[in-house]
């Protein structure tokens, strides 16, 4: 098939991205430089000028790091258990991480409420299994954030190690013993590089959607929590304030490419790619 038909093919799809992505972020980056005065860059100026506001980035950026540091801890060895179980098993466990998807973020997010509250399943797994006296306070603070947003986002780191690592032949490790290499030596050189792209992959999924999310942190945090995402939804809906809204969103979209590009310069080495 020539260029010419290539393209009329991607057409359709690039349409649907231009107008429903390219048009309003073309939208949103205006309103952040146009203000009452005019076009100018006061606003950025005054938000990055502000330490309340470089608190807020803070936190995002935290949130963001802590959720995939912890989901890529679990979701990595998750992964190769799931990759090595066969049959029926894997079926069932693959099913069983696929079904919370189907559910809204918002149901979840409300679920943790109950969970994590003083009377909740969690505060009484703790004292039934003796490590805690009394319950402890875990709804509204970042433990409990934590804990809710990992286990929502889990999915994401999972699925794509899963299914790089369920490629892998098991037995190159011991293609490395017979070498003379250790089943530890065997994993770093060997296993661990070749799952790079579904490591890649996956902190990229989970990184851009905690650093975006707002239901969580609202939900199992309050108001009192900003984020990036918090800062925006507040510009807009309750002070009124659009350009102050606009700029966090533009930074955030920003914070959100770099993570992007990132992603694709370390999936290109991960895949041996120096084009």
């Amino acid at each position: 098939m020539s260029r010419l038909g290539i393209g009329w093919l991607a057409l359709p799809a690039s349409a649907y991205a231009l107008l429903l992505f390219a048009l309003p972020l073309g939208l949103l980056l205006l309103g952040s430089l146009q203000g009452p005065e005019g076009w100018s860059l006061d606003a950025y100026a005054g938000f990055l000028g502000s330490a309340y506001s470089w608190q807020v980035i803070g936190r995002t950026l935290r949130l963001a790091v802590l959720t995939t540091a912890i989901c890529l801890l679990l979701g990595y060895p998750a992964a190769f258990a799931l990759a090595r179980t066969r049959g029926w098993v894997q079926s069932l466990l693959v099913a069983a991480l696929l079904l919370p998807l189907s559910l809204s973020v918002i149901v979840k997010a409300f679920g943790w409420t109950v969970l994590l509250r003083g009377n909740g399943m969690v505060n009484g797994l703790l004292m039934g299994l003796g490590l805690t006296d009394a319950p402890i306070r875990l709804l509204f603070t970042e433990a409990g954030l934590l804990i809710g947003i990992t286990n929502i986002f889990l999915p994401f780191m999972i699925l794509p190690i899963f299914s790089v690592v369920k490629q892998i032949d098991p037995r190159l490790t011991e293609a490395a013993a017979t070498l003379g290499g250790t089943p530890l030596y065997g994993f770093l050189r060997v296993v661990a590089p070749l799952t790079a792209p579904g490591v890649v992959a996956g902190v990229t999924l989970v990184f851009s959607m905690s650093i975006a999310a707002y239901v969580i942190p609202n939900l199992l945090m309050g108001d009192t929590y900003q984020t990036l995402s918090t800062t925006i939804a507040t510009s807009f809906l309750f002070l009124q304030d659009p350009q102050r809204g606009s700029v966090a969103g533009v930074i955030l979209l920003l914070l959100s490419l770099v993570v992007v590009v990132a992603s694709v310069v370390l999936g290109r080495r991960a895949r041996g790619d120096n084009t």
